[in-house]
């Protein structure tokens, strides 16, 4: 089965894997996220159209603000 790595892990990969898929999966449910898919960052807005290729390598990313 084909794979693709999430911040380091390796998850299966799946046709017509969107990011809101990936983020269900690996329980990643914080409100401020930045998501880049090979390189590409991903709109927050395209989270459920993005559909992500097989051996894509995906980085999650908490935003924290504070003062």
């Amino acid at each position: 089965m084909e794979k693709i790595t999430v911040n380091g892990h390796l998850i299966d990969w799946e046709k017509n894997l969107t990011v809101r898929m990936v983020l269900k999966k690996m329980n990643y449910v914080f409100k401020m996220l930045v998501i880049k898919v090979n390189g590409t960052l991903v709109k927050k807005e395209d989270y459920d159209t993005f559909i992500i290729p097989k051996n894509a390598e995906v980085k999650v990313i908490h935003l924290i603000s504070g003062g």
